[in-house]
């Protein structure tokens, strides 16, 4: 009994402060949208462009060690010495016109007087003033952003993105589903690096989820199919980068659902496929080893890509459903 009401306490303490996180955030994705907005109203260019531009950027940051985190309202990171100018010698330099005189990326985005690298407006302003002379269709988008990246994967991720904020109308796009649904039976473990022979010499890049042929595979994210078809190894599999620059793998699947095309949207929980035993030979081959889902995870970083190991999500997510 006393151990009862001991988790009935801690639960009331816990409770309220998951609430206020979670208000948090949502205020956080409303001070965001605000700016995106207010973007859109003085420059003609869709928000969503800059939505997309901040989230890529944001998740850039999270990835890497050399750049530091991400700690306003945008992710966007511009260094001191490009924002106030390369032979300005002042690198706190907030002047709107020495900025510009040494050619530096700072604007002054709200009227303040100051270009500070502080000011999520100044910042954001700055990349409205680097995409505008290119236009605002999307066309010029892509040309703009290359020239800004210098990066193809870039340019193409952050498309992804404004494409998923343009059709969900919405920045909150972090939810996730366990890739099968209730009522199916189904077992797994850490398999994450583990040593695979057939076809060379290589470690396995997921994790194995063992279950009987056809049971429905579900999207884990809000993402953009990238990639839809056969390869030897992973047989029939589906290729999905979520919003914060995850891709998200299926292979060995039985089949595809209806209406599934690369460039197309998704959201948790959609049905993509089923589990089975495909792949290990040329298009077609199936049956070589039991039915199961090969689930894996990659992480882009503004450079490259690698893989990680998705069991301990792959539980979370098991969890929460």
């Amino acid at each position: 009994m006393k151990t009862v009401i001991i988790l009935v306490i801690l639960l009331s303490c816990l409770l309220p402060v998951k609430a206020s996180a979670q208000e948090a955030e949502s205020e956080v994705y409303t001070q965001r949208m605000g700016l995106y907005k207010k973007m859109d109203a003085l420059t003609q260019i869709p928000w969503y462009y800059f939505a997309a531009i901040d989230q890529y950027e944001r998740s850039v940051r999270l990835a890497r060690r050399d750049i530091p985190k991400a700690s306003g309202i945008t992710g966007i990171y511009i260094k001191e010495q490009d924002w106030t100018g390369i032979l300005n010698p002042n690198l706190k330099d907030d002047n709107p016109s020495t900025i510009a005189f040494f050619d530096g990326k700072g604007v002054d985005g709200n009227g303040d007087g100051k270009a500070s690298l502080d000011d999520s407006e100044d910042v954001m302003y700055s990349i409205a003033e680097f995409l505008l002379p290119y236009g605002v269709h999307e066309y010029n988008i892509r040309i703009a952003l290359w020239n800004y990246y210098k990066r193809d994967k870039a340019v193409g991720l952050i498309m992804e993105k404004a494409k998923l904020y343009k059709t969900f109308e919405k920045l909150d796009l972090d939810g996730k589903a366990f890739p099968l649904p209730k009522g199916f039976n189904y077992s797994y473990r850490n398999t994450w690096g583990d040593a695979r022979g057939w076809g060379g010499r290589r470690i396995h890049e997921g994790t194995d989820i063992f279950a009987d042929y056809g049971v429905p595979v579900r999207s884990t994210c809000y993402g953009i199919i990238e990639m839809k078809g056969w390869n030897k190894y992973g047989g029939w599999r589906l290729g999905i980068r979520d919003i914060n620059n995850t891709y998200h793998y299926f292979a060995h699947l039985s089949g595809f659902a209806k209406d599934l095309k690369v460039g197309g949207v998704v959201k948790p929980g959609q049905l993509i496929g089923g589990v089975g035993s495909s792949g290990y030979g040329p298009p077609g081959t199936s049956g070589k080893f039991p039915p199961h889902l090969h689930y894996g995870m990659y992480k882009d970083n503004g450079r490259t890509e690698w893989s990680f190991d998705p069991y301990p999500y792959l539980r979370l997510w098991e969890h929460q459903k």
